[in-house]
């Protein structure tokens, strides 16, 4: 039995009212136990440990809800293209050449990065997902895993029989930190009845769908061809919306597509910065709100971002909908709720996303005492306009500490750079028929 008491600064995500500027969290074993001012903790309470920390902001981790965290190893190799050219040309060639592997290596450099980052969960879906739910269950992250099932390419019933064996053997793997939804890729790239098998062994699994809908005018143009439809009714049509759903990006909406998404409770992964960089457009986030759609912030993967900063996330985020909106939408307080309590509605998960009695403590501290937070008018404005990564001082997921000092504790950080950096000039150079 392990118990943590921390002291600092505490924006628990409870409340945009509530704010603890001499506050502290209780944690035991794996939970929060109190959190308050300074002496809330329960009487009865001895920790083991105290974290004086007066100078920092305690807050929940933040949530990625959409990422392909081995695109790592594609950093800045596909840059200045248009999605289906950055997909046909780069992407998918330089994924064929992947091997298990350097899926591996791939997700340790995203999770050594998320963990500098602030990052306790995030929402993956690619290949070889059996090699990122092992290194997520060694780093000690959260994580949602889903297979990428390209229907209409050779492999489709291949990847939906390795996505069930996903489900089987490692859903709620990892004492409960990595949990597994199915992942076809998009209307573009799977067949209806394709769609409708996977829709039914997610269903006969108890498992949700993680799916991009709506990225690019293009996709639109092509769905609209094939099936007289947007994207977004195609899919209704089919049946694929019910039960849990995340929908990628979602950037090309009618009002009915906002009023149908609203309606399915499906929940939106807003990925802004992949959409700016790959001139995808801007989502319509403030009229989504507005109909009560939940939610989330992500990153894409590493290959259109180029990082997985959640912080610049937030920001992009609100400057976007403030742009295209008016300088009042999206204010501080409701992007940290996307980044936290929205990111853990996304993803299914009931308790995480806050500091509350009965949480899971995953948990994040952000040293507050440097020049660019001063003076201190608003700590969400901070964490919103001015945070960034380099920032994060402390991690824990789950009551573990993986990162102190800024240093990641469970991964050999520098061998994680070596292997990646050699594993993506490999097949560079397999690529440009230099091997």
């Amino acid at each position: 039995m392990t118990k943590l008491l921390i002291r600092a600064m505490v924006l628990p995500m409870t409340g945009s009212d509530i704010f603890y500027p001499h506050g502290e969290i209780a944690i035991e074993n794996d939970r929060i136990i109190s959190v308050g001012e300074l002496g809330s903790a329960p009487s009865g309470f001895v920790p083991d440990r105290i974290m004086e920390l007066p100078n920092d902001v305690v807050m929940p981790g933040l949530i990625n809800t959409h990422t392909h965290a081995a695109m790592t190893l594609l950093r800045s190799y596909a840059d200045d293209l248009p999605l289906m050219a950055w997909l046909n040309e780069k992407v998918w060639p330089f994924e064929e050449k992947l091997t298990e592997e350097d899926i591996y290596w791939g997700t340790a450099l995203a999770l050594c990065e998320m963990i500098r980052s602030g990052t306790t969960t995030m929402l993956d879906m690619y290949v070889s997902m059996d090699q990122v739910a092992e290194v997520v269950i060694k780093a000690g992250t959260r994580a949602v895993l889903s297979r990428g099932l390209i229907g209409n390419g050779p492999n489709g019933k291949k990847a939906l029989e390795e996505n069930i064996e996903l489900v089987q053997r490692y859903n709620g793997a990892g004492n409960g930190r990595v949990s597994i939804m199915f992942g076809p890729h998009a209307p573009f790239t799977c067949s209806g009845e394709y769609l409708q098998s996977v829709k039914a062994e997610a269903d006969r699994l108890g498992v949700g769908i993680h799916i991009h809908v709506a990225e690019t005018n293009d996709e639109i143009k092509m769905i609209q061809e094939q099936y007289g439809k947007t994207p977004v009714q195609w899919l209704d049509e089919l049946g694929l919306f019910g039960g849990h759903i995340v929908a990628a990006h979602c950037v090309h909406l009618t009002l009915e597509d906002m009023d149908i998404l609203a309606s399915n409770h499906v929940c939106v992964a807003h990925n802004p910065e992949s959409n700016m960089k790959l001139s995808s457009g801007t989502a319509p986030i403030t009229e989504l709100r507005a109909k009560g759609v939940v939610i989330g912030l992500g990153t894409d993967g590493a290959s259109s971002n180029n990082n997985l900063d959640l912080f610049g996330e937030m920001r992009s985020a609100t400057f976007q909908q403030k742009l295209r909106v008016d300088s009042t939408v999206l204010p501080a307080y409701e992007v940290l709720e996307m980044a936290t309590v929205g990111g853990a509605q996304t993803l299914g998960l009931e308790d995480v996303g806050r500091l509350a009695p009965g949480y899971k403590a995953d948990i994040i501290t952000i040293d507050m005492d440097q020049p660019h937070f001063y003076p201190r008018f608003s700590i969400p404005a901070h964490l919103v306009y001015v945070a960034h990564a380099g920032d994060v001082r402390t991690l824990m997921v789950d009551g573990k500490i993986l990162m102190e000092e800024r240093k990641i504790l469970t991964m050999d950080v520098h061998k994680v750079c070596q292997e990646a950096e050699t594993r993506a000039k490999r097949i560079s150079a397999e690529l440009n028929g230099l091997s």
